[in-house]
């Protein structure tokens, strides 16, 4: 058993707000618990610095001092851990506490979900970068969850040590509940925000436009800041076609996706997304694009239909493409659910951790 003292920069698992940032850093802990290691959030710091000027960065990096002489403190009076986990600091989220703790305690480093850009090196990103970088090449240990994200690591860093991770969800809510879905039902989730969510959102309209002479139906699960803005874009639909369900808890989206019987969602700049895997659990085939991490979540052909990027047409072909095949629609459904429990599982990736830990981790100190 090892201790692991872990920390989110980006968002902690206690934060309020869910997100796939918290549900990820939660599966993370529980999977490691899983493996019988001791785990505990370090610090509830969140390092975020939403543009490269950096405007609010001297109080978070106070806070920072501050958490690194509380910790130091605490460990002193109560033991050390073995090893510093971090998972998703990139540009706009750096790990301020764990590599200076690291080098003071000796203990073994450990990323998840890091990542690196170049055209990001710009005002304060750049320095963040620098030092992600530095604490990704003094590393036990870097867990991508993405070839993308490995292959940009080791340009930067070719002699740090990675090992891909499959990302993965606790699917057994899930798997234990047959699918019963209704013909033509569709279903997305997703937060109602600017950027990549909002493109997606723009995309879905699109196509969906495109799809009136077709039978089918949308359930849209989330909220946010723009879900006026979100539900403008799809106006132009007859209103009878679209339920808004609004914010939903776990148990309420796993009841829409089972009755469900595809789920589109666009995807513009995802990390993977979980919602994908959750979706290919409850026996969703899912049409999305071929962009950024979705691959490595959606088997293109098998679990689903992946488009080009940007491509409207495209993906309204797809979603028509099964929901006219009902035969190829169960088929991808059927190999979807086994995909995940077979390969995307907590317990399949708690013991890869773990296997992981003791490799490249146990006996490092």
């Amino acid at each position: 058993m090892m201790k692991i003292a872990f920390h989110s920069p980006l968002k902690s698992p206690d934060h309020p707000v869910p997100s796939g940032d918290r549900l990820m850093a939660r599966l993370l802990v529980d999977a490691l618990k899983r493996a019988g290691h001791a785990v505990e959030v370090a610090s509830q710091l969140r390092s975020f610095t939403a543009d490269p000027e950096g405007r609010d960065r001297a109080l978070i990096e106070a806070e920072a001092a501050a958490e690194i002489d509380r910790l130091d403190g605490l460990w002193r009076a109560g033991g050390v851990p073995d090893v510093w986990f971090c998972y998703h600091p990139y540009y706009k989220a750096p790990d301020l506490i764990g590599p200076t703790l690291a080098r003071r305690f000796g203990l073994a480093y450990v990323t998840a979900e890091a990542s690196y850009s170049a055209r990001r090196n710009q005002g304060i990103w750049a320095n963040d970068q620098a030092r992600l970088i530095e604490a990704v090449r003094g590393a036990a240990l870097n867990l991508c969850f993405t070839r993308r994200d490995r292959d940009g690591l080791a340009a930067a860093a070719p002699e740090g040590r990675y090992l891909l991770l499959q990302p993965f969800i606790d699917p057994s809510a899930l798997l234990d509940r047959a699918p019963q879905p209704q013909p033509g039902r569709l279903a997305a989730v997703a937060m109602m925000r600017a950027g990549d969510k909002m493109a997606s959102y723009r995309m879905l309209a699109a196509a969906l436009l495109q799809l009136q002479h077709r039978p089918w139906t949308l359930s849209v699960v989330g909220d946010g800041t723009l879900r006026e803005e979100v539900r403008a874009l799809f106006s132009p639909l007859p209103p009878e076609r679209i339920t808004w369900h609004g914010q939903s808890s776990a148990s309420e989206i796993a009841a829409i996706l089972r009755q469900s019987a595809l789920y589109v969602w666009p995807g513009t700049g995802e990390a993977y997304g979980l919602a994908y895997l959750e979706a290919q659990a409850a026996g969703l085939p899912v049409v999305a694009q071929a962009v950024a991490g979705v691959p490595e979540v959606v088997r293109d052909g098998v679990t689903g239909l992946l488009t080009p990027a940007g491509d409207v047409h495209a993906f309204a072909v797809a979603i028509e493409r099964l929901l006219a095949n009902e035969g190829e629609r169960r088929q991808m459904a059927l190999a979807a659910r086994r995909f995940v429990a077979e390969e995307c599982s907590i317990d399949r990736a708690s013991l890869r951790l773990d296997e992981a830990l003791k490799r490249h981790v146990g006996g490092s100190r």
